[in-house]
């Protein structure tokens, strides 16, 4: 935990750090690829460094963190620090590179802070810096650990590609080889590699959006101005072979016997469809409320599916708004204020940030406690970072 001794160096700095990190984290990442392009080559999302989501979100973070150690410095913010080292083993993030982090992010504060910092500052920093990486190290060694295999990367085959409403595409994936392949949770994600035009190869992370276990099929909407999902649609055909990671991400499925409201927008549906599988697959009794929001019927990626798996559940019952309503469905966008939410219920959220961030309001406001809200965010977490 923080140290008596770097305890009020590290209050009394936060504020100036803090209103530094978001011009810290660029000077940071100029460096590191400066001596290590490499890095861009199949870890780094270079779209993410272009439009300053990574910088916002590394900011985030470590302002996060230090808050949380002077504000409670006997403990660590085990949510923050779980989804970062679930991102991170899905990368394939190793011990050595925090020290090569270590070395250029410090060297961008000693830059961008060159009036002020002192050795005291830098130490106790420092401590900070090396709390928070060695206990991501410790939990994704945990994670790492936990899979049926040692491998990063594994060859799988596209078995299957299918259209999945306006825009989007089902993978259905088979194993190459006889590597053992983890069983995903509900609700996980896998990494997907890619070779781009240029020759660079880049990595985006897609919810298992079919069955849990051992299967792998992901579904995703294809972005015009991305790097990775344009290849995906257009380039990848039935017959190629692609690198996936094992399972990773906390936003599964718990156990219990209580109520569970699947809400989501667009293609975040493919972790909330996931769970409804899942819930489907083993004849739940649970009473299952699932609200889904999208522009139009035909734009639904996962209509089939998840229309299907409500029918399945006895206690299951299904609520749609359409920006372009149809018969049975609601007009306009998701408001919890035109639900009947069970009590007790646990809220599984995803879907775009603006999305996400009022519907966790709206069931806050209706008496869900944050405990019970999960929600998981495509791309960095800019949103658990603020």
């Amino acid at each position: 935990m923080l140290s008596d001794k770097s305890r009020p160096v590290v209050e009394a700095t936060l504020p100036l750090v803090g209103s530094r990190i978001g011009e810290i984290t660029p000077k940071f990442y100029n460096r590191l690829f400066g001596a290590h392009p490499e890095l861009l080559d199949g870890l780094f999302s270079r779209s993410n460094q272009r439009n300053g989501n990574q910088q916002q979100a590394l900011a985030g973070s470590i302002a996060a963190f230090a808050t949380h150690l002077v504000n409670n410095p006997d403990t660590l913010p085990e949510t923050v620090l779980s989804r970062i080292a679930h991102r991170h083993a899905s990368l394939g993030i190793t011990e050595p590179q925090y020290q090569v982090v270590y070395e250029h992010l410090f060297a961008a504060i000693a830059e961008d802070l060159a009036d002020v910092i002192t050795p005291e500052i830098a130490e106790a920093w420092t401590e900070v810096y090396w709390l928070m990486a060695d206990a991501l190290i410790k939990l994704e060694k945990g994670l790492y650990a936990a899979q049926a295999n040692t491998a990063m990367w594994m060859p799988w085959t596209v078995v299957e590609k299918t259209p999945a409403g306006t825009g989007s595409m089902t993978f259905t994936l088979a194993p190459v080889d006889d590597t053992p392949a983890t069983a995903a949770l509900p609700g996980q994600y896998i990494s997907v590699k890619v070779a781009l035009p240029d020759g660079l190869r880049q990595v985006r992370q897609y919810s298992l959006s079919g069955d849990a276990g051992t299967s792998r099929s992901f579904t995703t909407k294809i972005n015009d101005g991305g790097e990775v999902s344009p290849v995906l649609h257009n380039s990848v055909e039935v017959g190629d072979i692609i690198e996936i990671s094992n399972p990773y991400g906390e936003i599964t499925l718990k156990d219990g016997d209580g109520p569970v409201v699947l809400a989501s927008a667009g293609i975040g549906c493919t972790p909330t469809a996931s769970i409804l599988r899942s819930l489907a697959e083993t004849g739940s009794d649970r009473q299952v409320l699932v609200l889904h929001a999208e522009s139009t019927m035909d734009s639904w990626a996962l209509r089939s599916q998840m229309t299907d798996d409500v029918e399945r559940l006895d206690g299951a019952a299904l609520q749609l708004w359409l920006e372009e309503p149809q018969v049975g469905t609601k007009s306009g966008f998701m408001s919890l204020r035109e639900v009947d939410l069970p009590a007790d219920a646990s809220l599984y959220l995803c879907g775009p940030l603006p999305f996400m961030k009022n519907i966790r309001n709206e069931a806050i406001e209706a008496g869900i406690p944050a405990t019970r809200i999960h929600y998981e965010v495509f791309g960095p977490d800019i949103w658990l970072a603020a």
